[in-house]
């Protein structure tokens, strides 16, 4: 289970453009670090990776990934724009 990623994407983000406030992300991003830490250890769950997927952008990037358990992003659409992309691997 250490060497899995997990992402986390609101089911009404889907598809829509809409993002989860960064409060929302994390909450859920801690919910999910805590599940792991009463099944796997402190260990793992300190260690293993949560990727918010939810319309990450350029725009909303730096405060997701600022979030205490938000380890990074499952890109979608914005991938496709590589000046886009570059400022959310930049944002980091």
């Amino acid at each position: 289970f250490a060497n899995i990623v997990i992402a986390y994407e609101p089911i009404w983000a889907i598809g829509t453009g809409i993002t989860a406030s960064a409060d929302q992300a994390q909450e859920v991003h801690s919910f999910i670090r805590g599940i792991i830490k009463e099944r796997y250890g402190s260990k793992v769950s300190q260690n293993i990776s949560i990727l918010y997927g939810g319309s990450c952008n350029p725009i909303n990037a730096v405060e997701l990934f600022s979030q205490e358990d938000i380890d990074g992003g499952l890109i979608g659409g914005a991938s496709l724009n590589v000046n886009d992309f570059i400022e959310i691997i930049n944002s980091f």
